[in-house]
């Protein structure tokens, strides 16, 4: 088979009329050519950083739309699974990605519990790392988000990122605002990469220290603004990643998305193509041809080199998209789920206090970090409640492992005016996270979650939606378009309800995510990411 085209030379940093011959799904040779063919090829796209479980899609069906923006391959984190079913999880990704041709690049996740504050549904210890790490199938240890372990040289920790090291994979990071002496400690260590930067100055101290930093940009968290002025001279260490994407925004597009802002920002296309296609499969040694003569023929034809338009996508030289349609089949899988907890009444969602101010988490918009603020305490019947007019709601975290009591805490700017939404998508643990304007719509979402053994929701008065996610109380059984819509659907109740986040579940789903500061709340309750200790809500 012969594809015709202008070349894309990434690291030569040059373009010509050529042709790509294909045998037995390896490139056999790439020769110029004198065609009228205008389209291009270049390598495939790879995302460095993702959790797959985060699109509420198994891998087989994440695959089917991936491919169609012209994604070839991932470095996937099975983290979200692991805290819920441990090792039998991170098989279940593995063997569900086997059966479709994307190329998916799994590590070993390396904090399964993410902490010893939250209550998970496994423990994934440096025993456990070792065996992973021992499998062809497993790439690299996944982000190590324990970064005061790792700078407290916590014994458990170091012997994972030994691990590691003996078997000659990288080491991902995860270390949020770090700097200094501290981040000193945290490369010395070992840790090579790291896709949570949010400021300029952090990206350029990470870059100058010798990390590579992954700019994300996904359904909640958006760094690209803040951290693409940093490529033109650091392209070489930089890479795309989306971390998290929910299925209504991976139907729109992927990586293609940041290469066409890249590049409409005047930064030199090719430079913006190391980091989207070459440098991932450099850094992690993936299996991902690289548009090479006897490379694995994963490539991609684009309509321009502006907005990327994805015509063809092949991977081992099969042809798996084509003008936005993709020719990935969906695959039979076991359904496996880990939920043991009993449905709840109201009154377990009181909090009796008689405090007048309180501490309050409070959620910003495209980030993960929040802050901690005051506000005057709303009280009924000695309850505090949400306060409505002043957008200070109350949230809960339920343990879905065991029957126990929920935790409590307050959060500003979630919006609602109306009813509550709940979410099993709680990160890291998986907990059921909810946010509502009355104990009584906080209840009715929990056990609505609780009824189907996992999902995300939005109640008010007269209706209650629900979308199921059986596959570990993260995902769903069904495909993209099908889950897609039901969770647009979800997201128009939510803001039709009164929230006015981007994105409120992806939003919700991260106030449970104790290792990025400042203030979250975990099933055992409200926690202090900066101090990492748990902290009161009532302000004495």
């Amino acid at each position: 088979m012969i594809v015709q085209g202008k070349i894309v030379d990434i690291v030569n940093k040059k373009i010509f009329k050529g042709e790509v011959e294909i045998e037995n799904g390896k490139i056999k040779s790439i020769r110029e050519s004198n065609h009228a063919v205008e389209k291009y090829i270049l390598p495939g796209f790879v995302d460095a950083h993702i959790h797959i479980e985060s699109s509420m899609l198994v891998p087989s069906e994440f695959a089917k739309i991936a491919v169609t923006h012209g994604t070839v391959a991932t470095v996937s984190d099975p983290h979200e699974i692991a805290n819920v079913l441990g090792l039998e999880g991170v098989y279940f990704m593995i063997d569900n990605g086997k059966k479709v041709p994307l190329k998916f690049n799994f590590g070993a996740p390396s904090c399964v519990p993410a902490t010893s504050f939250e209550s998970a549904g496994a423990v994934i210890d440096s025993e456990d790392i070792k065996v992973l790490l021992q499998n062809p199938d497993i790439k690299y240890l996944a982000e190590m988000m324990n970064y005061p372990g790792v700078i407290h040289q916590d014994s458990e920790v170091l012997k994972k990122i030994a691990w590691a090291k003996y078997f000659g994979k990288p080491v991902d990071g995860h270390a949020p605002g770090l700097r200094g002496k501290s981040l000193w400690k945290y490369i010395a260590a070992g840790i090579k990469t790291d896709h949570e930067c949010f400021t300029y100055k952090e990206g350029l101290e990470k870059l100058q220290r010798g990390m590579k930093v992954i700019i994300r940009e996904g359904s909640a968290a958006k760094n690209f603004e803040a951290l693409i002025d940093l490529l033109p001279e650091h392209y070489e260490n930089m890479m795309f990643c989306s971390d998290d994407k929910h299925p209504d925004d991976l139907l729109v597009g992927h990586l293609n998305q940041l290469c066409e802002r890249a590049v409409a920002k005047g930064i030199d296309v090719f430079k913006v193509l190391k980091a989207a296609c070459v440098n991932p499969v450099k850094h992690y040694n993936l299996d991902v041809g690289l548009l090479n003569e006897g490379d694995d023929a994963d490539f991609i034809v684009v309509e321009d080199l502006e907005k990327f338009n994805v015509l063809q996508t092949y991977i081992n030289g099969e042809l798996v998209a084509e003008n936005g349609e993709s020719f990935v089949k969906s695959v039979d899988f076991e359904v496996l789920n880990n939920f043991n907890t009993d449905v709840k009444k109201n009154s377990d969602f009181e909090f009796h206090s008689a405090s007048e101010k309180i501490r309050v988490i409070e959620a910003l918009d495209g980030e993960l970090v929040t802050n901690e603020i005051e506000a005057d305490s709303l009280i009924k019947d000695g309850n505090l409640v949400s306060d409505v007019d002043n957008d200070v709601l109350k949230m809960t975290v339920v343990n879905r492992y065991k029957n126990a009591e929920p935790a409590i805490a307050f959060i500003k700017n979630f919006g609602l005016k109306e009813g509550a939404i709940a979410s099993s998508v709680g990160h890291d643990s998986h907990n059921i996270i909810a946010v509502g304007v009355s104990d009584e719509a906080i209840c009715k979402a929990v056990n609505l979650l609780i009824e189907n053994k996992g999902g995300i929701c939005a109640v008010d008065d007269s209706i209650e939606k629900v979308v199921a996610l059986p596959v570990a109380g993260i995902m769903s059984d069904q495909p993209a378009d099908v889950i897609g819509k039901a969770y647009a659907e979800l997201d128009k109740m939510a803001k039709e309800m009164g929230s006015k986040l981007r994105a409120p579940y992806m939003t919700l789903s991260f106030m449970a995510l104790l290792v990025i500061p400042a203030l979250k709340l975990s099933d055992k309750g409200l926690f202090d990411g900066n101090s990492f200790k748990f902290t009161s809500v009532e302000i004495k």
